[in-house]
């Protein structure tokens, strides 16, 4: 009896164990757009930190908490005292808001809604004896990215917190089938209070491979930053048309060459003239086209080169005319000769 109850216990920790485990991974795959929950009310600290004191200290703290910008909508909470409390307080151009009694504004920007109520909560000291204060962001108008171009749902996005590429990518519902194989981010130099003017630089661009961003791979996972434009072209692609079973545009994601193209295009038909296969390609920097011509069947048997194709190419599979024509003679003939028996008696 003791026994089964030492197992029992043990399995209920177990149980329990993977219960938190679960909970903890839920509560790590949140949206993008929900705002982890944190507290911010604070009571009056000993000293207020200057303006500068703490853009300083923020500037350097590498957390991903959110911190409040320009064009943010606060509701900002005194307790026990409604006529000083404001539900709508939009962060002015310079980071800085206003509130009732306070002869000089308060720096908002850069600082975290419980680094905020703290500030506000000290300034109120001379006010209200503990003053507590709620600050909570109603609106996020401070951090916008957009994503772009080969995505299931493109368009604008407030963040509110620090994510990565693959995160946001996740959130604009990943990419479309015809995505290629590279993504652009713009960074356009967007203004923020929280960085130096090295930091609000201009306008530049970073590519990274969409396969490895895929897969989590650190060296092409970026932090997203306010502002960031992140676009997936869609592939390139190539044609193939002619005597193949699906004729058909085919997306140059990886490289692709001419037998793999006329592979995804179904594979040739009967009567293909195997030697004959054509490769119409526009000369680069003129209106100009080459033709290249291919054999398939030495392709096959390794004995020449299976040429990668490129953007715009158009793979012409041709019919063997002499072959067909030997077809129907061959077609004619046996049905002719299948009559015979009937026509002599």
């Amino acid at each position: 009896m003791k026994r089964n109850i030492t197992a029992l216990a043990q399995r209920s920790v177990s149980y329990m164990a993977a219960l938190i485990m679960g909970l903890m991974i839920a509560v790590s795959a949140s949206p993008l757009m929900a705002q982890e929950a944190k507290d911010n009310t604070a009571a009056p600290t000993d000293a207020a930190a200057s303006p500068d004191t703490a853009l300083t200290r923020s500037a350097m703290q590498s957390d991903e908490k959110y911190r409040i910008g320009a064009g943010d909508v606060l509701d900002i909470r005194v307790f026990n005292r409604p006529q000083l409390s404001r539900e709508a307080v939009r962060v002015e151009s310079d980071g800085f808001i206003y509130m009732p009694l306070l002869e000089r504004p308060i720096r908002a920007a850069c600082r975290t809604e419980s680094e905020l109520a703290k500030e506000i909560a000290t300034l109120y000291l001379k006010y209200q004896r503990n003053p507590y204060v709620n600050v909570f962001i109603k609106e996020y108008s401070s951090t916008p990215v957009a994503v772009i171009g080969a995505v299931e749902k493109p368009g604008r996005f407030q963040l509110t917190r620090r994510v990565r590429l693959l995160e946001l990518l996740a959130f604009a519902g990943g990419p479309t089938l015809k995505a290629g194989g590279k993504i652009q981010i713009a960074h356009t130099g967007a203004i923020s209070l929280c960085e130096s003017p090295a930091e609000n630089s201009e306008e530049i661009f970073d590519f990274y491979s969409l396969k490895e961003s895929m897969k989590g791979s650190k060296e092409a996972n970026p932090f997203i930053q306010p502002g960031d434009i992140v676009s997936i072209p869609e592939a390139d692609q190539a044609f193939v048309v002619g005597n193949v079973d699906k004729p058909q545009p085919v997306l140059l994601k990886e490289p692709v060459t001419v037998s793999e193209a006329i592979a995804m295009a179904g594979g040739t038909l009967r009567a293909t003239k195997m030697s004959g296969i054509r490769i119409v390609r526009k000369v680069e920097g003129s209106m100009t086209k080459e033709v290249i011509l291919v054999d398939l069947s030495a392709i096959n048997k390794q004995k020449a080169p299976d040429i990668l194709l490129l953007p715009n190419d158009v793979v012409e599979v041709p019919t063997n005319e002499g072959k067909i024509l030997r077809d129907k003679i061959i077609s004619a003939l046996t049905g002719s000769l299948g009559s015979v028996p009937y026509l002599i008696r």
